[in-house]
């Protein structure tokens, strides 16, 4: 084999290493790898039939293909698109959503004032829950005692004396007081029956109004409270025109200036 012929086969044994590496290590697609595949055959052919110098272009040729292939799948992956970074709110801007704050409130309690961020409401509005959450337990409860102290009272029986528990030390019922106890164990069940009602008309009161809060502080957090707003009261001398005479004319009253 003379010289020409081991340099031909050293060249393209070369070039063959090329493509398999950028085969390997190149993102390119399975397109640009076929295409790159068949101008190396079709360069080897040709090559195979020719001179020396025409190794060097058929080497060009690869390097260009390859080059070619590595420029798609670049132009691919910069296009490929990528997540978004989630932009941090600005507080200072930030303006609550009226109808959102209200849906919230209405769901769970006091989420609204959350919502809006006025965290010191909050106290407010679980201190008025928790005040008549109590209330109406309490009420309850004694209501329940009274009026079955009311029944046993009522029924003569003297295996039934609950009422017992709310005479004080030393006092028993007789003939003579019953009906003294009777009146007074029936206005007792009525009061705490009533306050009780009282207190769970109090309890959805107490609900109404944290709704109402929640709708209203966010539909005002875009009011107006620049110090171009403004209220200026000053006396003033007013002319009634109902006489030639000033004096008698004119009247001493108050004006006011609004400023928005």
């Amino acid at each position: 084999m003379d010289k020409k012929s081991r340099l031909f086969i050293s060249r393209m044994a070369t070039a063959l290493a090329v493509l398999a590496v950028a085969a390997v290590f190149t993102p390119c697609r399975g397109a640009n790898l076929d295409s790159l595949k068949t101008s190396v055959r079709a360069d080897s052919a040709y090559v195979a039939g020719k001179t020396y110098e025409s190794v060097d272009d058929s080497l060009k040729k690869i390097v260009a293909a390859i080059d070619s292939a590595n420029a798609d799948s670049l132009s691919i992956v910069e296009k490929k698109p990528g997540k978004r970074k989630k932009e941090k709110r600005d507080w200072a801007t930030w303006r609550p959503d009226a109808k959102r704050a209200m849906w919230l409130a209405i769901v769970i309690p006091g989420a609204g004032q959350i919502y809006n961020r006025k965290y010191w409401k909050l106290p407010i509005v679980y201190g008025g829950f928790l005040g008549c959450l109590y209330a109406i337990r309490w009420n309850n409860q004694m209501y329940n005692d009274y009026s079955q102290a009311y029944m046993d009272i009522m029924d003569n029986d003297p295996n039934t004396q609950s009422y017992n528990e709310f005479l004080h030390l030393g006092n028993t019922i007789t003939p003579e007081n019953t009906q003294r106890y009777q009146d007074l164990f029936r206005r007792r069940k009525d009061y705490y029956r009533k306050y009780r009602d009282l207190s769970v008309f109090i309890l959805i009161g107490v609900y109404a109004l944290s709704v109402i809060d929640a709708y209203v502080d966010a539909s005002l957090s875009e009011f107006d409270i620049s110090k171009d707003l403004s209220l200026r009261v000053q006396p003033a001398v007013i002319n009634n025109g109902t006489s030639a005479n000033p004096l008698k004319s004119s009247s001493l009253g108050l004006q006011c200036f609004i400023t928005f």
